[in-house]
């Protein structure tokens, strides 16, 4: 009979568990444990695993993971569904990004057992879990007042990534290189496929952006085989080759024209800056046209800041507004 076995706890095809591992302690002596969830299928097939918040305050991927939980759709028919709705549990009480020793987790693998505490965590994900996997996705957002449009990422270099990113089918798929010491290089490494889906702001709900995430996530399940059904996309993914970001020249309070989503021309009008005492205006355009990937919602800016993230197809896009087919 086919086990799956973690920690010494072995799960049986069709059951489901919860395994805890132990990660450390506070200075209180409040024990903080990594809950890790098993959905086992009754028949055999690949194992795929759903991290969210390994920085602590993108809620949106957490949402992703806790939803597919409570609505059971994240138990498969075929194989192996390994779930973690919140890999940094430090961050995500405090809204933070990174962990009590100010290092971010995902910058810290493979890690080390005796090493900071970011590292620690990252050590028991690499020797306890990756090992034990075929796929996954890693769920974030963008950044503080940075909104990303739903998309994936991975490298284009490795074909089975952009595979699995074509499964997932999102609005956008983004060339990106593996991060050193990221989650996804280090599982890479072992010959563990992972790929990063994108979506929303840290510390705001995106409805949008989360249905994408569980839509996205049983598209790929499907693809695998691991169910028989999953919703249709509802946009045609654009693939990626390129990105840049469009940064003020100015400071001053910036009034936006565009949204994320947006396809956007050549030298097109996409805002304007202000000053504070309706002195002075400087129009924002475009050099070159692309698909608006990430949009800053932060009206005060200072020159240099972001202002949106522009993606370009392999191809010359179409010169349409909406995404939708």
């Amino acid at each position: 009979m086919d086990i799956f076995e973690m920690k010494g706890q072995r799960v049986k095809p069709g059951d489901s568990a919860v395994i805890s591992f132990r990660i450390a302690r506070l200075p209180t002596h409040t024990q903080i444990d990594l809950p890790v969830y098993i959905f086992r299928g009754a028949e055999a097939g690949p194992v795929l695993l759903l991290t969210a918040g390994l920085h602590g305050n993108e809620i949106n991927g957490i949402e992703i993971v806790r939803k597919m939980i409570s609505e059971g759709s994240v138990k498969p028919s075929r194989g192996t569904v390994v779930a973690i709705p919140i890999v940094n549990i430090y961050g995500f009480l405090q809204s933070e990004r990174y962990l009590p020793d100010g290092k971010d987790l995902n910058r810290s693998f493979p890690g080390n057992q005796t090493g900071s505490l970011a590292q620690r965590v990252a050590w028991v994900l690499m020797n306890e879990i990756i090992p034990k996997i075929d796929f996954g996705i890693d769920f974030h957002t963008g950044g503080a007042s940075l909104s990303n449009f739903p998309q994936i990422r991975c490298d284009f270099e490795y074909g089975l990534n952009l595979d699995l990113a074509k499964m997932f089918a999102p609005p956008f798929i983004m060339n990106s290189a593996m991060i050193n010491k990221s989650l996804r290089r280090a599982a890479h490494r072992i010959g563990k496929h992972i790929v990063v889906y994108e979506g929303g702001e840290s510390l705001r709900f995106d409805d949008f952006a989360i249905s994408e995430g569980v839509s996205g996530t049983l598209r790929m399940m499907k693809a695998l085989q691991m169910i028989d059904d999953a919703p249709q996309p509802a946009f045609r993914p654009k693939i990626l080759s390129a990105t840049t970001w469009i940064r003020a020249r100015y400071a001053g309070i910036f009034h936006t024209l565009i949204q994320p989503g947006d396809i956007l021309k050549r030298n097109q009008l996409i805002g304007t800056i202000t000053d504070p005492f309706g002195e002075t205006t400087y129009p924002i355009k475009t050099r070159e046209g692309g698909h608006v990937i990430c949009l800053n919602n932060m009206p005060v800016l200072n020159a240099g800041d972001a202002i949106a993230h522009i993606g370009k197809e392999k191809q010359t896009a179409s010169a349409q507004h909406s995404l939708k087919t």
